[in-house]
């Protein structure tokens, strides 16, 4: 007769072999925490970014890998301090498997540490933080947009090429504002002969601005104000009678400000130039998917910060793909990423060691399409494979 122990022994091995083999721990659902704004004059944006991200799902079939995708938006009311109470929220209660969005520098600050203590990932979809691009990179943070002072050095460019040699600068005072007056000012060779830091989010009177920079007699002026600030600007510098003066902007004139602008015939806009990294006429794949998709469902031009967002889902989705839905295995995620094997808008890119894609800069112009909606059209390359100036401080290595 068996001894207990053997018996035991015995059913142990038979249920080892009754038992299914093991399979990867495959989600049952892809949950991402989408953080933006949408109070206030900056709301704009946000409901730009959530359409591009709906855009992005329905061309997923929402679903990543075969698996169902969540979307979770909240709104950090352009406030460091909401942003960081979203954060913890998403990743604490809703538990949710990425973090992304996050349109100003300043909320993405704040929300830094609570992302990279949750060991989750943090695709950030607009802001472009100096500080995030240098020594706070991070392995799990990964940008689909750009650094700040990457395009007003563009710009500085553009000026230098047109032979301007005075300047009068006017941003919002807070942290990305800081970053493009100094981006601007690492390439532009002329003289600043005015600045102004103007109250963010909130202002929206801006004659004492254009007082003084009509009265410096400047061959240009530069603005950066995203969001319904910008319509605001130029509705008043026309009403200034400053149109003889040209206007260059960053992250200004777009498909956001321009329907606005151009319902409410402000003439001025009209040819005045910015930089980025896309206009809606870029000619790659992504950027004729995107546009023509975006068009049909929202019947208007998408921005750049829907660019940003419909590849950050893009980027996300090749990670998971990459894994087949098992999403325990970060670091074959984080090397997907890496590889930015997706169909960005802006074409192929490569990241750099810190993240941030390696990518064209261009001059764009405010013109009237075929249909005589007003848009933005690429003019030329001003940068090609451009890396952000703070890439040499991030201590990661590249390995891809």
């Amino acid at each position: 007769m068996k001894s207990g122990k053997a018996l035991i022994f015995a059913a142990s091995a038979l249920a080892l072999l009754a038992a299914p083999p093991a399979f990867a721990a495959k989600a049952s659902k892809i949950k991402i925490g989408f953080i933006t704004t949408f109070s206030g004059p900056p709301g704009v944006i946000g409901e730009d970014m959530r359409n591009s991200v709906n855009v992005a799902l329905d061309a997923l079939g929402h679903k990543m890998g075969g698996i169902p995708v969540e979307v979770i938006f909240e709104d950090d009311q352009a406030k460091p301090e909401v942003g960081k109470q979203k954060a913890e929220k998403l990743l604490g209660k809703d538990k949710v498997d990425f973090l992304s969005g996050i349109i100003f520098s300043n909320v993405l600050l704040a929300v830094r540490k609570t992302a990279v203590d949750s060991g989750k990932f943090l695709i950030i979809s607009n802001a472009g933080a100096s500080q995030i691009a240098g020594k706070q990179c991070d392995k799990n943070i990964f940008s689909t947009s750009w650094q700040n002072d990457q395009i007003p050095m563009a710009m500085g460019e553009e000026l230098n090429s047109k032979g301007v040699k005075s300047l009068y600068v006017v941003a919002p005072n807070y942290a990305a504002g800081k970053d493009m007056i100094t981006g601007l000012k690492k390439t532009f060779k002329g003289k600043i002969v005015g600045q102004d830091m103007t109250k963010w989010p909130t202002q929206m009177d801006f004659s004492a601005e254009l007082a003084k920079a009509r009265a410096a007699k400047p061959q240009g002026v530069f603005i950066f104000y995203p969001g319904s600030a910008t319509v605001a600007f130029i509705r008043q510098y026309e009403q200034a009678g400053m149109q003889k003066i040209p206007l260059y902007s960053v992250f200004s004139v777009d498909a956001l400000s321009l329907p606005k602008l151009q319902e409410a015939k402000i003439n001025a806009v009209l040819g005045t130039y910015d930089t980025g990294f896309w206009a809606v006429n870029l000619d790659t794949p992504g950027t004729k998917k995107f546009v023509a998709a975006y068009k049909a469902k929202y019947h208007k031009y998408p921005s750049y910060y829907g660019a940003q967002s419909y590849d950050s889902m893009l980027l996300i989705a090749s990670a998971v793909e990459a894994v087949g839905g098992d999403l325990s295995k970060m670091d074959a995620m984080r090397s997907a990423m890496e590889k930015a094997n997706f169909e960005s808008v802006r074409g192929k890119f490569t990241y750099n060691n810190n993240h941030v894609p390696i990518q064209n800069i261009y001059l764009n112009q405010v013109v009237a399409d075929k249909d005589g909606v007003w848009t933005t059209s690429m003019v030329r390359t001003i940068y090609k494979d451009h890396q952000d100036p703070f890439h040499s401080q991030c201590p990661m290595k590249k390995t891809w």
